[in-house]
């Protein structure tokens, strides 16, 4: 077992064991001299390496949000009532079925990326089967109470596709998926509205067509390119195993997940009683969100790679670079998004509207956004190296106390009570991600790194419990050394450590051949005991038995 580094929290970090990413020369700005000089060499490199991964995953993710905004353009053209209707059955599906199925995908980011990183490469494929069972399963509620289930099928399929390849730094193939999946859905939209007059209905089967074309056009693009040789060994009853561990990053992830999903929905709904303007002002507020929440959310998911990666291969010091890097940069990128909605307030909401009043509440509104977006970028890119780190527990947790315990009362009351309208809403939000970001950030830095990497090594199953293959030693006799080797590894096949089996007592690795240390025991030369045992091979499988001297 490899011995996990332990960085300094303040200095610079070590530079070596970077995974899943080839590491080069510098390019564009980092070439810049001042660049060189304010930057540590180490933060360059892993700055560069998260810009590699973010640039295409941000793309994809605009593209993915753009599917349910065009299809809300059309239904807009159609009138009021339809544009009406279509935004309840979004909001009633989102809030029931695609909030949850999502949040059960987020154990896959997990898994695959701490997996990935620990080079256990035929277990990825069986992770993925394990999560397209369990979304199934998911799905089949979806059968009874909703007439499109395909689309469920086919969107939490996509999206477990999309995890299995960007927790392994492939990020390419679902950035093409999604622009030809627009293509497709503009096309759908134009010719069922349009020409066969199917109305809100036939947007409906729009949305399901481009869902179903993006989980096929990835499938068929994943088979073309071969993107799955190295990790896809077929089906396995092995994806019949460990739900229980997959379910216990699951449902942390789901209500980690649902906990921000739903305040949302909640002050649409909150919206609506103030009336006309103030629900209009919210809905333009809420797409302005999603639009510079896309950004944040990129580094999130190139944080959860790289962190995840990181900690499967038992490099600690890398993964809490990233964690560095990703913060810093989530912060400056939301400063420059901060600026341009400072300096556009005033005409951004005729981009939505013409009405000169909601466009005056959006603009008084944006003053508190402005802040808000600050800090929920730091809250975004937290929870991403938290979910690389399999602590999505701990996020659920604080999503629940402060959204529910400090974001919707207090904005209630300022939003009634105080009589600040939305204002009072957003304000009240503004609160409560001040003191998540605070929470998440001073969680990193005082996280023990060196047992989440020894968690992360467990799931990605580089530590392994201990089989003999022979005769078991008496009890009481004398101590054995064996020869560990991995099962089920695609590294080499070569003996890679020495272990001392005593039958009375704790086993113990050592990492030179020539030497055992054994607690009460002087350290003796393997030459020594030779004589005393018979070598016999140890097959390696899943959950130590032992405590190394690695994880103390």
């Amino acid at each position: 077992m490899e011995k996990n580094r332990t960085p300094d929290m303040l200095g610079p970090p070590c530079s070596g064991g970077q995974v899943a990413a080839v590491t080069g020369p510098d390019h564009g700005l980092l070439r810049w001299r001042c660049v060189h000089r304010w930057i540590p060499a180490a933060y360059r490199e892993e700055l560069q390496q998260l810009l590699r991964l973010t640039g295409p995953l941000l793309a994809s993710r605009i593209l993915n949000f753009l599917l349910p905004f065009i299809n809300a353009i059309f239904c807009g053209h159609l009138g009021n009532s339809e544009l009406a209707g279509y935004a309840l059955a979004s909001a009633t599906i989102n809030v029931t079925s695609t909030a949850v199925g999502y949040g059960l995908a987020l154990a896959c980011d997990t898994l695959v990326s701490q997996t990935f990183g620990g080079k256990n490469l035929k277990r990825v494929g069986e992770i993925l089967q394990r999560s397209i069972l369990i979304l199934l399963l998911f799905c089949l509620p979806s059968f009874l109470d909703f007439t499109d289930a395909n689309l469920f099928c086919a969107m939490f399929l996509h999206q477990l596709q999309v995890a299995y390849l960007q927790n392994q730094g492939i990020t390419l193939p679902q950035l093409y998926v999604a622009a030809l999946a627009n293509v497709i859905n503009i096309s759908a939209n134009y010719i069922l509205l349009f020409w066969m007059e199917l109305g809100v209905k036939g947007s409906a089967i729009a949305n399901s067509l481009s869902q179903i074309y993006s989980a096929i056009l990835l499938l068929f693009y994943i088979r073309w390119k071969k993107l799955h040789v190295k990790t896809w060994g077929g089906w396995s009853l092995a994806s019949l195993q460990e739900w229980g561990s997959y379910m216990q990053l699951a449902i942390p992830s789901t209500l980690m997940l649902c906990f921000e999903w739903w305040i949302y929905e909640i002050g649409g709904f909150l919206a609506g009683m103030l009336g006309e303007v103030d629900l209009a002002a919210q809905h333009v507020l809420l797409e302005l969100g999603a639009i510079t929440y896309m950004f944040p959310l990129g580094i999130h998911a190139a944080a959860c790679v790289r962190v995840g990666n990181a900690l499967g291969a038992g490099d600690t010091a890398s993964a809490l670079t990233t964690s560095k890097v990703s913060l810093v940069l989530s912060g400056v990128l939301a400063v420059f998004q901060g600026i341009v909605l400072g300096s556009t307030k005033t005409v951004v909401g005729f981009i939505f509207t013409s009405d000169v009043n909601i466009v005056k509440e959006v603009s008084r509104t944006l003053n508190v956004y402005i802040f808000l977006q600050f800090f929920d970028a730091l809250v975004c890119v937290s929870s991403g190296i938290l979910l690389g780190a399999g602590k999505q527990k701990i996020a659920a947790v604080a999503n629940l106390i402060c959204y529910y315990t400090v974001g919707v009362p207090t904005g209630i009351s300022l939003m009634f009570a105080a009589k600040l309208r939305i204002s009072g809403l957003w304000l009240g939000l503004l609160i409560c991600v001040v003191i998540q970001a605070f929470f998440f950030i001073t969680l990193i830095f005082k996280m023990n790194w060196i047992r989440v990497t020894e968690e992360a090594q467990k799931r990605a199953a580089k530590g392994g419990r201990i089989t003999c293959v022979g005769p078991r030693p008496p009890i009481g006799g004398e101590p054995v050394i064996d020869t560990l080797v991995p099962e089920n590894s695609d590294g080499p096949k070569e003996p890679v450590e020495t272990v001392l089996v005593g039958a009375a007592r704790d086993l113990h690795i050592s990492t030179e051949l020539e030497k055992i240390a054994v607690p009460g025991w002087d350290t003796r030369s393997t030459t020594h005991l030779w004589p005393l045992i018979r070598p016999r091979v140890i097959s390696y499988v899943k959950q130590p038995l032992y405590n190394t001297p690695a994880s103390k």
